[in-house]
């Protein structure tokens, strides 16, 4: 049976995350939040750009989105709720660039 868009974002996004196994020094922690903070600030700014991108080939296209931009934003939001969660302390799995981009 194969997986409905929406049952393959949940499993990227609550699906199996090989945890450290060892605790990080909080001011380590730290550095890592900060970059990530900077890393969030910019994937906010491509969101922006790719939403104003799409919309643009909607309206070109008799509102047809295109299907790699449409890709390109679920995976960018995936990528920034993982960065959240680490943010926010609900993972101590680090996003992309320190652990795979699934």
């Amino acid at each position: 049976m194969a997986e409905t868009d929406e049952e393959k974002v949940a499993g990227r996004l609550h699906g199996e995350q090989i945890e450290p196994e060892n605790e990080e020094n909080i001011l380590v922690r730290l550095v890592y939040m900060l970059l990530i903070a900077v890393m969030i600030s910019l994937a906010q700014t491509i969101l922006g750009a790719v939403t104003v991108l799409q919309f643009v080939v909607m309206l070109i296209n008799n509102k047809q989105p295109n299907e790699r931009l449409a890709d390109f934003g679920t995976d960018l939001g995936i990528w920034m709720a993982k960065a959240a969660r680490f943010q926010t302390a609900a993972s101590d799995v680090k996003p992309w660039p320190w652990t795979e981009l699934d």
